[in-house]
C-alpha cells in the first residue's frame, strides 16, 4: 500500500512544470495515465541529446512510474476515449495555454460536466486570472518577472544570471501536486471536487521569501550576493587550497565555533564582527578576513575540522559528484527502474520518505503508446474497438 494507492490521475502535461506533479502523484502511488499526443507526443521525447539508448534521458527522468496513452485529440474519437478516462478518473493535471483545452472541448467547465467530482490542476504560465492569464510561460520569464534574476549573481550591474535548474517549472509542479492533495482532502469531507490553479510566475514569487520581506520592509529591491546571505553572515562558499566550500556560520554560537576552529578567536572580539549586525554591515571586511585563512588547508581538512566544531559546512558539488554522494545513496535519491527496452536506467528517486506508506519510481518512462491497449481494455473498450481506434489513428499503440 502506498500513499496515494488507489488514484487514477489524467495526465495531459508536457515538458517539465506539469510533468513534475505527476511524476509525485505516481511516485507516491497514484495510477498515472499520461497522455500523449499524436503525433509525436511529449516535445521533452525530442529533447535530445543525451539520450539513454534511443529515449531521451529527459523524458526518462520526468515521466518514471507513469503508464502512457497515445490520442489524437484532433479526431473525435481520440476525444470519446478521453472523455471515458475522464469520467473515471480523481484527478487532472494539464499545463497547456488555457484556450487550448478549452477549444479541444476538455476545459475546467467541460469535464466537469463529465465527472463533477474531478481535481483538475491547471499549471500555466501566470495562472488563470489577471492581465497576462493568456501569455504563454517559460521558466527563464519566470525567474526574470519573479525577481530571481535580480538577486542570482555575484554583483549588481553584471549581466542578468538565472538559477541553474529550471525553478520555477520544478516548483510549480510541486505547488500544484500540494494543492492537489489539499483539494483532495477537501473532496473527502465534502464530495466536491475543484479547480486547482498556480503558475510559474507564483513558483518564482515564493522563492524570495526573504528577498521580499526585505523590500516589503524598506522599500528598496536586495541584489544579488553570490552566494552569501541577505540576512546573515557568514553563510557563503570560501575557496580552499583545493577547491570550494560552503559555510554556515551563521548564528552567534556558530559564529564563535567557527572562529576558534579557523584558529582566529580574535575575530569575535573585533567590534566590527560582533554580532550578525555588525558582521552584515562589513561583509566585504568579514570575508576579507575569513578567506585567507580558509586557503591554508584542504576542503577535506576544513570539513573535519568544522564538523568536529559543530559548524555547519559542506562541499560545493558537481552533479556527478552529489550522485556519488554516501547520504544520497543511502536516502535512496538514485536509483534504478526497469524501462520496457532499455533495461535498468537510473533515476532519481522520491524526495518524501513514509514510515508506513512507502514510495518512489516503480518503473521507468513509457515508450510512445505503450500501454494503450491496456488502458483501452481496462475502460472497457473491446477488443474490436481498440483494433479500430489503432487502425484509423485516433490511438497509437506500441506494438
Amino acid at each position: 500500500m502506498t500513499a496515494l494507492s488507489g488514484l487514477k490521475v489524467i495526465d495531459l502535461t508536457h515538458i517539465m512544470a506539469g510533468p513534475t506533479c505527476t511524476l509525485m502523484l505516481a511516485d507516491m502511488g497514484a495510477d498515472v495515465i499520461k497522455v500523449e499526443k499524436v503525433p509525436g507526443g511529449d516535445d521533452t521525447r525530442r529533447s535530445v541529446p543525451p539520450t539513454v539508448g534511443e529515449e531521451s534521458a529527459a523524458f526518462l527522468m520526468m515521466n518514471r512510474s507513469k503508464r502512457a496513452i497515445a490520442l489524437d485529440l484532433r479526431q473525435e474519437a481520440g476525444k470519446a476515449v478521453l472523455r471515458r478516462l475522464i469520467a473515471e478518473a480523481d484527478i487532472l493535471v494539464e499545463n497547456y495555454r488555457r484556450e487550448t483545452l478549452e477549444k479541444l472541448g476538455f476545459g475546467y467547465d467541460a469535464v466537469k460536466a463529465i465527472n463533477p467530482g474531478i481535481i483538475y490542476c491547471s499549471i500555466s504560465g501566470f495562472g488563470r486570472t489577471g492581465p497576462y492569464a493568456g501569455r504563454g510561460g517559460f521558466d527563464l520569464v519566470a525567474q526574470a518577472m519573479s525577481g530571481i534574476m535580480s538577486i542570482t549573481g555575484t554583483a549588481r550591474g553584471e549581466p542578468p544570471v538565472k538559477c541553474g535548474a529550471p525553478l520555477t517549472d520544478i516548483t510549480a509542479g510541486i505547488l500544484a501536486a500540494m494543492g492537489i492533495l489539499a483539494a483532495l482532502h477537501h473532496r473527502e469531507r465534502t464530495g466536491e471536487g475543484q479547480l486547482v490553479d498556480t503558475s510559474l510566475l507564483e513558483a518564482g514569487i515564493v522563492q524570495t521569501y526573504w528577498q521580499s520581506a526585505m523590500a516589503l520592509a524598506t522599500g528598496t529591491a536586495p541584489g544579488p550576493l553570490g552566494s552569501a546571505h541577505p540576512l546573515n553572515a557568514p553563510y557563503q562558499a570560501f575557496e580552499t587550497a583545493d577547491g570550494w566550500i560552503v559555510v554556515g556560520g551563521a548564528n552567534q554560537r556558530a559564529w564563535q565555533r567557527l572562529v576558534e576552529a579557523l584558529g582566529a578567536p580574535e575575530l569575535a572580539e573585533d567590534p566590527r564582527f560582533a554580532e550578525n549586525r555588525d558582521r552584515m554591515a562589513n561583509l566585504a571586511e568579514l570575508e576579507a578576513a575569513l578567506q585567507p585563512l580558509f586557503a591554508e588547508r584542504t576542503s577535506a581538512d576544513w570539513l573535519g575540522r568544522l564538523d568536529a566544531a559543530g559548524v555547519p559546512a559542506g562541499p560545493v558539488y558537481d552533479v556527478v559528484e552529489m550522485q556519488a554522494d554516501p547520504q544520497v545513496k543511502a536516502r535512496d535519491m538514485v536509483v534504478e527502474v526497469e524501462h520496457k527496452t532499455l533495461g535498468p536506467v537510473p533515476t532519481l528517486g522520491l524526495p518524501v520518505k513514509f514510515s508506513g506508506t512507502p514510495g518512489g519510481p516503480r518503473h521507468a518512462a513509457p515508450v510512445y503508446g505503450q500501454h494503450s491497449r491496456a488502458i483501452l481494455a481496462e475502460h472497457g473498450f473491446a477488443d474490436a474497438e481498440i483494433e479500430e481506434l489503432v487502425k484509423s489513428g485516433a490511438v497509437v499503440a506500441d506494438e
